[in-house]
């Protein structure tokens, strides 16, 4: 895989907390900025990921019956 060089802005207080948890695990910043975006992107993918699938399952017609949401509704609201 290559690898490009990208250059943003950053507020100085997050530069100086990214630099403190490099310098805490004995790692360079581009090392933690490339976990940083790696997570992030993992997380908004899985999202979109999330929503396309709903969107299939509305489209076949493969709703929650009025049973189903009520027994989740319930479940959820007396859990504890």
């Amino acid at each position: 895989m290559s690898k490009e060089n990208i250059t943003f802005r950053l507020d100085s207080d997050k530069r100086t907390t990214l630099d403190a948890i490099a310098a805490g695990i004995d790692r360079d910043r581009s090392y933690i900025l490339n976990e940083a975006i790696t997570a992030y992107l993992e997380m908004h993918q899985w999202q979109i990921d999330q929503i396309q699938q709903g969107l299939a399952e509305a489209e076949a017609g493969d709703f929650a019956s009025d049973e189903d949401v009520q027994a989740m509704f319930t479940q959820l609201t007396h859990a504890g």
